[in-house]
């Protein structure tokens, strides 16, 4: 661990942003505000007595299919990696993420709605440098022919790789999309990317009472043709989505990250294996919480 050159930051102001949450169908509103230093990203359920708070940390993380969930004492929030992607796009590390539901606002599939309102808050400097992991040495993780890798370069920056391969949807194919994360190309490049499943993947989870409220126009769905009834925002979105998600994930670690992160056909559970990993290597211990929880 290590102090970079710029200082923690936060939101100037409070927004909201509303929506429905993708899984479960209902409405949730989401109330960014700003936070004191050394707070970093803290969700609380505002529909629970007490307010309950819920660090985003990834000894917080629980498997959950397709999301990102996070569970403290009795209570939990889910959908969250489009939000702290978000938050980590545009550099803000400490804020409080108050929510009425524990599903968050799925809104297009992407984070563009939480990347604008964020941005409208405005963001402020604090008085305390923020800390950042470099990596030193490399990290892999493998798992029936995906795999996530964690590398040093030569320059200070973070850097994100992803390869796509849907050899059973000619539509998505290959993509291999890469990126040097700054606030602007997220904003630009990364914010706007959607969320994509394929048809019949669609079809099966409302088979399973999900999704009810959730049309072909919110997100990506694709058939052999391409996206159904929407189109792409980008040649190669769903690299771009993927990368989006990884950046959701690794600021489950805490801290900025120095190096490169290669995901290959990976998705929320090797990310959350490399933040553990990361950590792990960057404090040299196995005295973080439930170390088995996150390579079982």
């Amino acid at each position: 661990m290590e102090t970079t050159s710029r200082l923690q930051t936060t939101i100037a102001n409070e927004v909201s942003v509303s929506g429905i949450g993708y899984w479960g169908g209902l409405d949730v509103i989401v109330n960014f505000r700003p936070a004191e230093v050394g707070t970093g990203v803290v969700f609380v359920r505002t529909d629970i007595e007490g307010h309950p708070k819920i660090p985003a940390l990834v000894h917080n993380r629980v498997q959950s299919p397709r999301r990102t969930k996070l569970v403290f004492g009795e209570h939990s929030v889910e959908m969250v990696e489009h939000i702290l992607s978000a938050l980590v796009g545009l550099q803000i590390d400490n804020c409080i993420v108050e929510v009425d539901r524990t599903e968050m606002p799925g809104m297009d599939g992407s984070s563009i709605a939480f990347t604008r309102a964020l941005q409208s808050a405005g963001r402020v400097e604090q008085d305390q440098p923020r800390k950042q992991i470099v990596l030193h040495t490399p990290i892999r993780i493998e798992e029936k022919g995906s795999w996530v890798e964690a590398m040093p370069t030569a320059n200070e920056c973070f850097e994100l790789v992803y390869d796509v391969d849907y050899p059973d949807c000619a539509a998505i194919g290959k993509q291999h999309t890469r990126y040097k994360l700054d606030r602007s190309t997220y904003q630009q490049q990364i914010a706007p990317a959607r969320t994509f499943v394929l048809e019949h993947e669609a079809e099966l989870l409302r088979q399973q009472g999900l999704g009810k409220r959730v049309s072909y126009q919110d997100l990506l769905v694709f058939d052999d043709n391409g996206p159904i009834d929407n189109t792409l925002h980008f040649e190669d979105e769903c690299g771009r989505h993927k990368i989006l998600d990884m950046i959701g994930d690794l600021a489950l670690t805490g801290y900025d990250i120095i190096g490169r992160v290669h995901g290959h056909k990976s998705g929320h559970r090797l990310n959350s294996q490399l933040a553990f990993a990361i950590l792990h290597q960057a404090f040299d211990c196995d005295s973080l919480d439930n170390i088995n929880r996150f390579s079982a």
